[in-house]
């Protein structure tokens, strides 16, 4: 006990003069140093007669400006040792405010008549554990601050945790429990969705259990979520679609490459949601263990006996498959027409190239017949200066060397561009002469030799 005490005196206090800038705190300073020194005699020789022993949670009420303030040895007189307990006090309350207490979670609860009892509450984790006989592990995703991507339905023991992109619920027999998502905007989605729960919780008169009915609700709105999104993005789509007919421009193909980003990220969140619920529909365990409102009356029933969930969760399934699929569609849509795209530039390029090819054979050939102009317009005898015709004789020669050069040049041009899928010349040649197999090659028409 002797060494604790030299520990906290060591760790936890610090000497205050009586001339000190709290004398308010003096008098509890004297009752906390007399019981002290009462506890342990031996801890008086290590404390000087004039020092007064401070618990921390007196000494975080002392004004702080006097740690932050120039030090005057003339009035302070505060020591190396008094200064390094004073900045491991300061250490100590940062560090005891970062810790991580309690998480607190928001949570509207309703109850088994389908009213609200609270909108937006504040529950600690622990609490909704005990309460709901949960582990913590298991609200690891529902508490989280990054938003999940992979849906989740979890099977516990008289619970089913639901995690389904804008919906994070605890069902049981008698509650629902949903817990605010974070970083949802769309308040008017989680209205509807709250409205028709609670109508769909009171009507009893369709015979289904408590659970089921919750459940329902929640994959509805799920599904409304995901048909809303997937008419908004077929919507944008198809428009840019039409315009891409009669233009092709670049903000229109950074556009596209958007819409096929957000279409792609929509098809994976429609095709974990088909995952998780037919990760549901086979486990028969998990399907037993649905019948919550069974299980707390104590009914006894057959393990492969769920046909009404399973019609239930089916239904969902197919629903969602539909949405995926109907993505898939149109992703398919926006690849053709990006490989379209793709080759009317391509054949646009290939016309630019073709032009620039024609104006430089059509260049070579006028180039050719200056050349032989060329050789005549030179300052050298060539003894046809007194022809009369030579003139019309050699222009009529450079024009028609122009003329063959470009059309042989062009002629070959289009022999170059015309490109098929197979060449008939060479079709006819292999059926003329079919491949036989070397051995046959040496066998006569009497037989072999």
């Amino acid at each position: 006990m002797h060494t604790a005490l030299r520990r906290v005196h060591t760790s936890n206090v610090m000497r205050l003069s009586r001339t000190s800038s709290a004398p308010q705190l003096i008098p509890q300073c004297r009752r906390y140093q007399s019981h002290a020194l009462s506890t342990s005699p031996s801890l008086q020789r290590s404390i000087p007669h004039n020092a007064l022993l401070v618990p921390v949670r007196h000494f975080h009420l002392a004004s702080w400006k006097n740690f932050f303030r120039p030090k005057d040895h003339e009035s302070s007189g505060m020591s190396d040792t008094q200064e390094e307990i004073a900045k491991a006090a300061i250490l100590e309350k940062v560090m005891k405010g970062r810790q991580l207490t309690d998480l607190m979670l928001r949570c509207t609860i309703l109850d088994h008549a389908g009213n609200i009892k609270s909108i937006s509450g504040q529950f600690k984790r622990s609490d909704l554990c005990n309460e709901h006989r949960l582990n913590p592990r298991d609200l690891r995703k529902i508490d989280s601050r990054i938003p999940n991507l992979v849906p989740t339905i979890l099977i516990r023991k008289g619970a089913v945790l639901i995690n389904i992109l804008h919906i994070r619920a605890l069902v049981k027999a008698d509650t629902v429990v949903l817990f605010d998502s974070y970083g949802s905007n769309d308040s008017r989605l989680h209205s509807v969705f709250l409205y028709h729960l609670e109508h769909n919780l009171k009507a009893r008169g369709s015979g289904a259990p408590y659970e089921f009915r919750a459940i329902e609700s929640i994959l509805l709105s799920v599904l409304s979520a995901l048909e809303a999104e997937m008419v908004f993005i077929r919507n944008l789509v198809g428009g840019l679609l039409a315009e891409l007919e009669d233009d092709i421009n670049h903000d229109k193909f950074k556009r596209l490459l958007h819409y096929s980003r957000r279409l792609v990220a929509f098809k994976n969140r429609a095709k974990l949601v088909q995952e998780a619920l037919e990760e549901v529909l086979e486990q028969d365990d998990d399907l037993d263990a649905m019948y919550l409102t069974d299980k707390k009356n104590g009914v006894l029933r057959n393990m492969h006996e769920h046909e009404e969930l399973e019609v239930l969760l089916e239904f969902f399934s197919k629903q969602v498959e539909e949405i995926a699929n109907e993505a898939e569609n149109i992703e398919a849509n926006v690849q053709s027409t990006q490989e379209i795209v793709e080759l009317i530039l391509d054949s646009n390029r290939n016309a630019l190239l073709a032009l620039d090819l024609k104006v430089s054979i059509g260049t070579m050939g006028i180039g050719t017949g200056a050349l032989i102009a060329g050789l005549f317009g030179m300052n050298l005898k060539s003894h046809m200066e007194e022809m009369p015709y030579a003139f019309m004789a050699m222009s009529t020669l450079s024009s028609a060397v122009a003329l063959f050069v470009a059309w042989a040049g062009l002629r070959r041009l289009a022999q170059i561009r015309k490109v098929g899928l197979s060449n008939p010349k060479r079709v006819q040649d292999l059926e003329v002469r079919p491949r036989i197999p070397l051995p046959l090659r040496r066998r006569s028409s009497n037989g072999w030799s």
